[in-house]
């Protein structure tokens, strides 16, 4: 049987893969917010899953707002790199795990979660920034497949933290029950707080991050009882991200190492951070 091996929630800013792509990560802006990945890179090169579950949203390249799904799983063998309107990221082309995507498709729609199923995907930064902190330097292929999970954070109404949370106890127990033996991992991404428009422009909440950063590994449920109206006055339109997070905790067991995280202020104009959970778990699950 599959299992969850361990998860990791990060910051997806698309300045973060321009940094690393233009080689200008020991410039003085950029180079504390790398030097704080440091600790998880190597430990991650030491435990490398056979698959990566990626939460992540599209930002209008592959999915505009003309139909924009609540949940939607990606199925396809392999997933080229989106052109964001400056050109590909020089990164390899992503590969897929299909069996396993279809078989989460199934179990999710089984466990009362509608979820759009996706055979053709230009996966952008939202999910090829992630595998880049994790993964800095992949040179021809990443060192896993990816099963891409997308999540409506753009267009209101988005789905609630608890829906979110919920999502990710089904989507643990489906990996689980997936027959093959696979190590999966399970990124969250987006956040922390941020907001790129309005009169809040600008807004970075280091409070409401930090108490974000502590609940997600032992009070998620206090993170999921919050609405979606709390997490855009405390984090910003966009740190509404956030609720990706509790997809990946929910996968996780109750059972969980925190291996390493780190802040840093700002990357662009975002509160960026990763946290990084072994799971230490039977394989039941978080608690309801």
């Amino acid at each position: 049987m599959a299992r969850v091996v361990w998860g990791l929630a990060t910051s997806h800013v698309p300045s973060i893969g321009a940094a690393m792509d233009n080689h200008k990560t020991e410039d003085p802006y950029w180079k504390p917010l790398f030097d704080g990945y440091e600790p998880a890179r190597r430990w991650l090169a030491e435990h490398k899953p056979d698959v990566a579950v990626i939460v992540y949203n599209d930002h209008a390249n592959s999915i505009d707002l003309d139909m924009v799904p609540t949940f939607a799983i990606g199925t396809a063998e392999s997933y080229a790199v989106a052109d964001e309107g400056w050109g590909r990221r020089p990164v390899p082309p992503v590969k897929g795990a299909p069996e396993l995507s279809e078989h989460l498709v199934t179990e999710l729609i089984d466990s009362s979660f509608d979820i759009t199923t996706i055979h053709r995907l230009d996966v952008d930064h939202g999910l090829t920034v992630p595998l880049s902190v994790a993964y800095p330097d992949p040179g021809q292929a990443w060192p896993c497949a990816v099963v891409p999970v997308l999540v409506n954070v753009i267009q209101y109404p988005q789905p609630t933290a608890a829906r979110c949370y919920a999502l990710g106890k089904a989507l643990g127990r489906a990996i689980r029950s997936f027959p093959q033996d696979l190590k999966v991992a399970v990124f969250g991404t987006g956040g922390m707080s941020h907001q790129l428009a309005g009169a809040r422009a600008g807004l970075i909440n280091e409070r409401f991050d930090r108490m974000f950063l502590e609940a997600v590994e032992g009070d998620p449920e206090a993170l999921a009882a919050l609405s979606r109206e709390d997490y855009v006055r405390e984090a910003g339109t966009e740190g509404i991200e956030l609720i990706m997070w509790l997809v990946m905790r929910g996968a996780l067991s109750d059972k969980i190492l925190r291996v390493h995280d780190t802040y840093h202020v700002p990357a662009s104009n975002t509160a960026a951070a990763l946290a990084l959970f072994e799971d230490l778990g039977d394989g039941e699950g978080a608690p309801a």
